[in-house]
């Protein structure tokens, strides 16, 4: 039972309340001040608030009945009917965002993204600290070349594997004159410049610009598109003694940015699990956050990794961040908590994750030296599943009041705009003007935008197979519009256009083929599961020059709204017994996979196997599309009710075997009868009435009568 103190009207949950009182609030924000602040910001934006979910349901409604009394065609009425409900909205005149005071990871230089639930504070720490990582560890412990090591110390074959690439990569990223990086043999550093002995002879680097620096221990530091690179030189070192340079790893700078996520990633339900959240976040600004844990049956203790300084090429110093520039992710505007109430009434919880988050960042703004998140002075929040311009114009409105509620100057707090529902897609430009002072972030993100595209298209047909929509016409117009409408907007060179996430941390030769596409289509970031895969995918930035590819690609024609706008159904395609089942199968496997975890064990983000048992790394994003997949099918009579049931049954025993490890599991299967089980079953049966689609609310209350039954 939650405990409630009185904050100037408010009615705050006690351990809430404790922690901003105590732990969060800096000098010169008194606590009074701060919760008289809240509730006036409350009583004024929960109405605004409330009138844009309800603005949502009437053009769901709108659409649905169209759909209805309708048929597609071409696709012309659709569109004109679009316009007139209010959904689609004219394209605002050209400009071009205006945002202030963005640190160089966001605005100047291209590298890989990381997201992890900041609600673990291991993962936290180890998306903070993967701002440098070992390519010869990346290399070495994964698929990303053939074969594996073998025996349980180190394997020379493989090292030599390694060693082999990544001197190769060197060779095209950073050449040397005439010579390969496999024969290097020393350096010298004399008069600012970079001499390296390969083949006999003393060569310079064939752009003398990539020499960036070096350490007295001998280390080099290179740089290719604007990310270091080290190449670390110790002769002592099982790897080191065996080369004729005396190289032992190549470090490069991977995750320049990461995404502490709130939102998707995380099982946070209650004031407690909150409090929980905004305590590793806290722990990032103020750079205190430690985590131990056991490795291999010795106590470990993870800290937040301090900044890297070299000599420059001319002899002085530079200091390097050795941490990745932090983003927040909020929630977006549906949800409400008790953790703050008002009159009785449970608030917004993108109010509070504005209000808390923010606040909290505060101690990184406050620090005059030593190690900070934002050099420049500003706080970056990514606010996701927001519906057209007017909801963002809201978030603009929102953290403008956080910002004088907090003292702080307008426009400190920088916002990132997921790209993730359909009507933002199609009112994009209108979106980034809403927020041109603070836009430093869009991108795309295959799943929850398919979600989005299913639900709102409920009404108009059955949907093309999942596996299919990675080849519709509008997914394609949907990621090249959001790369134009970026470059239109004058976000080059000013702010992040993203892509999304490599789902199977485990593939890396897959990820090396197909990630490298993501650059070469213009995005300046796009997101990995783990450091690993960071490492890896930094590799494709040093190749390509993403900011040449942008000037390249400026001036093609843009993307089209129409076929934006072409609902991805099967207009009378008729599918086999055997391939309805296959797809049914899957995505229950899916569900139940994510679910189980999620309720249960309050883990919002791990490795879930598939029904193939590759490990997927899952948010909330994969439940949505699956269960409106599934919602989709059953409402157009694909499958039965009786079909889909079969399936999760199917697929209970499956998912309870993947997870036989687990000595916290519980399993799903002979019963059929738990929280788990049953909201999965809820998620696809009432997803056509869930609003847009998101599972949130099934998921939250299914959360808490577990944890309130403990």
């Amino acid at each position: 039972m939650t405990s409630y103190v009185a904050r100037h009207g408010l009615d705050v949950a006690e351990p809430l309340a404790t922690f901003i009182e105590t732990e969060v609030l800096v000098p010169g924000v008194s606590a009074d001040a701060f919760w008289s602040g809240y509730a006036t910001l409350l009583k004024d934006l929960m109405p605004v608030n409330r009138m844009l979910l309800e603005t949502r349901d009437r053009l769901q409604t709108e659409i649905d009945a169209w759909h209805a009394a309708n048929t597609l065609g071409d696709g012309t009425a659709y569109r004109a009917f679009l316009s007139e409900i209010g959904y689609l909205q004219p394209e605002p005149a050209p400009f071009a965002v205006e945002t202030q005071n963005v640190d160089d990871e966001i605005a100047a230089v291209a590298g890989p993204q990381l997201v992890v639930p900041v609600m673990n504070a291991r993962f936290a720490l180890n998306a903070a600290n993967a701002r440098w990582g070992s390519l010869y560890d990346a290399l070495y412990g994964t698929d990303a070349i053939p074969g594996k090591a073998s025996g349980r110390g180190y394997d020379p074959a493989r090292g030599a594997q390694v060693i082999a690439w990544a001197r190769a990569h060197l060779d095209k990223v950073t050449p040397l004159s005439g010579q390969s990086w496999a024969d290097v043999t020393g350096f010298t550093v004399s008069d600012g410049a970079l001499l390296v002995a390969a083949g006999g002879m003393d060569v310079t680097l064939a752009d003398p610009a990539q020499f960036a620096g070096y350490r007295d221990t001998g280390n080099i530091l290179l740089t290719a598109n604007g990310l270091l690179i080290e190449v670390v030189i110790n002769r002592d070192s099982l790897i080191g003694k065996t080369d004729p340079a005396g190289i032992a790893d190549v470090r490069i700078e991977a995750a320049l940015t990461a995404i502490q996520d709130c939102e998707d990633s995380v099982a946070a339900v209650d004031a407690e699990d909150k409090c929980a959240v905004y305590r590793n976040w806290l722990g990032l600004m103020t750079g205190t956050l430690t985590e131990s844990f056991d490795k291999g049956g010795q106590p470990m203790t993870r800290a937040l990794a301090p900044d890297v300084t070299y000599h420059a090429p001319d002899g002085g110093s530079v200091t390097h961040p050795g941490r990745a520039l932090m983003l927040v992710r909020n929630v977006g505007h549906l949800m409400l908590t008790d953790a703050v109430r008002i009159d009785g009434q449970d608030t917004p919880e993108g109010i509070m994750d504005a209000v808390v988050t923010v606040a909290c960042a505060m101690h990184d703004l406050a620090k005059t030296d030593g190690p900070r998140n934002s050099r420049k002075g500003s706080v970056y929040v990514v606010k996701p599943k927001m519906h057209g311009p007017e909801e963002v114009a809201f978030a603009n409105t929102l953290y403008s009041r956080v910002e004088a509620l907090l003292g702080l100057p307008e426009n400190t707090v920088k916002l990132g705009i997921m790209d993730e529902e359909r009507r933002t897609s199609a009112n994009l430009a209108a979106c980034i003007a809403a927020v041109k002072n603070r836009c430093v972030f869009i991108n795309t993100g295959f799943l929850d935008r398919t979600g989005d595209e299913i639900h709102t298209s409920m009404q108009a047909g059955p949907v093309i197979p999942r596996g299919e929509m990675a080849g519709s016409a509008w997914l394609s117009a949907y990621e090249n519009g959001n790369v134009d409408t970026g470059l239109a907007c004058g976000m080059k060179g000013q702010a992040q256009i993203g892509k999304g996430m490599w789902a199977k941390p485990d593939e890396m030769a897959e990820m090396l083929a197909a990630k490298i596409a993501h650059p070469k289509a213009g995005a300046n970031t796009a997101w990995v599961p783990s450091p690993t895969a960071a490492v890896l995918h930094a590799t494709h930035y040093h190749e390509v020059d993403v900011s040449a590819v942008q000037s390249e690609i400026a001036d093609r024609p843009r993307a089209r709204r129409e076929a934006l706008l072409m609902p991805p159904i099967m207009h009378g395609r008729n599918l086999s017994q055997a391939e309805i089942r296959h797809e049914l199968e899957n995505a229950c496997q899916s569900i139940l996979g994510y679910v189980v975890r999620w309720v249960d064990q309050g883990v919002g983000c791990s490795k879930v196997p598939d029904i193939n048992d590759v490990a997927l790394m899952e948010d909330r994003a994969t439940l949505r599309i699956s269960s409106q997949y599934l919602a989709n099918w059953l409402l157009h009579g694909l499958c039965s009710k009786d079909d889909i049931e079969a399936a999760f049954r199917c697929m209970a025993p499956k998912v309870d075997a993947q997870n036989a490890g687990d000595a916290q599991y519980t399993p799903m299967a002979p019963g059929f009868a738990g929280e788990a089980f049953n909201v999965a079953r809820a998620l696809v049966f009432d997803g056509v009435n869930q609003p847009s689609g998101y599972t949130e609310p099934l998921l939250h209350a299914a959360r808490r009568r577990v944890k309130n039954a403990l």
